[in-house]
């Protein structure tokens, strides 16, 4: 079967890059066009990106001709890894053409009627695009969440489901790569801990989770009643961001009922083996000193999530860590696996 073709917008950037390399050889999607801003436009890709991942770009891309996001495309399915400062009004403009934007930028996460999208925890907010359809004519848009909040929400929602989550604290360690090229002076970072990071982090990792884990009904999002309480810090680690999280329940439970549950947590990308979905979206993990991110990050090839010590606690009910790697689970790699999921529902145009 052939194999459908996608573009890439923000293709020299970091998240662009990652875009790249991961659908290179995925049996879905090929890239058939790269995006980019307008100092690009017109040069070969490999021309236009200073390639920061390991090896090369993909032999199948690097030839292809960068244009603008304005530039009409062929493919009716793009990916967006766009700077927030242009993602907006760009990812509207291209979903009300009739495209179908899946896209890793915040602009329009919180938007009413764009599913912001884990598929093992909320593939039924997916039923929000019939209304999006109708205002936009046809296109529409799919947004998975921040880098950190994929981690927390999936670490969360088997806790949800089994024992309600009333409230919950994170404390985030978040890596280098999630701060984008030429991200964080290495003066700043080097022996140091940064504790704060711009661009509302906090925010969205204290509004994004209750969209994620609330329901879609009568038409609209309704959030899920808990509140969290984020803060956040940037260190010296290249790629997976460490959640220290601290969860009260509604209902009793044991860190051994706890880890039962994350273990066993599964959904429709494994009902489906869907080409990017991880065979056990967490991973438990029984050592005192995990997960790590040099150790645990690529756990299923990025695309799991990694949990441990879980543990009482006399304030909340239960502590635990958390591990997820940023770049691909926390941006290309999540956006990549919505794509499949609309593939698999027949919801791509």
């Amino acid at each position: 079967m052939s194999r459908i073709p996608v573009a890439i917008l923000g293709a020299t950037g970091a998240v662009g890059q990652r875009f790249l390399q991961l659908l290179a050889e995925h049996p879905l999607f090929e890239v058939v066009e790269v995006a980019a801003s307008d100092r690009s436009a017109g040069k070969a890709y490999r021309e236009a990106c200073v390639w920061r991942l390991p090896g090369a770009p993909p032999a199948g891309v690097a030839g292809l001709t960068v244009s603008t996001t304005e530039a009409p495309f062929r493919s009716r399915l793009l990916f967006s890894g766009l700077d927030s400062s242009v993602a907006g009004e760009v990812e509207a403009a291209l979903a009300a053409k009739g495209h179908a934007v899946v896209s890793n930028s915040r602009n329009h996460r919180m938007d009413p009627d764009v599913p912001l999208l884990i598929p093992e925890v909320n593939a039924d907010h997916l039923d929000a695009l019939g209304a999006q359809r109708r205002r936009t004519g046809g296109g529409y848009i799919v947004t998975n969440p921040n880098c950190s909040v994929v981690g927390l929400a999936m670490a969360l929602a088997p806790l949800h489901r089994a024992f309600g989550v009333e409230a919950a604290a994170v404390v985030t360690l978040q890596a280098l790569s999630g701060a984008g090229y030429p991200g964080v002076a290495s003066l700043d970072v080097v022996d140091n801990v940064i504790p704060f990071i711009g661009g509302g982090e906090e925010e969205k990792i204290e509004s994004e989770p209750r969209k994620i884990l609330g329901h879609f009904e009568d038409g609209g999002f309704v959030a899920a009643a808990m509140t969290i309480s984020a803060s956040v810090h940037r260190v010296a680690v290249s790629d997976g961001h460490t959640m220290a999280i601290l969860v009260r329940l509604a209902k009793p439970a044991s860190p051994g009922d706890a880890a039962a549950a994350l273990a066993s947590f599964r959904g429709e990308p494994q009902e489906r083996r869907l080409p990017s979905a991880p065979e056990r979206p967490i991973h438990v993990l029984d050592a005192a000193d995990r997960p790590q991110p040099r150790l645990d990050r690529d756990r299923e090839n990025g695309m799991a999530v990694s949990v441990g010590r879980i543990r009482p606690d006399g304030l909340f009910h239960l502590r635990l860590e958390a591990l997820v790697h940023n770049t691909i689970r926390g941006a290309a790699g999540a956006a990549i696996l919505n794509a499949e999921l609309l593939q698999a529902r027949g919801l791509l145009p």
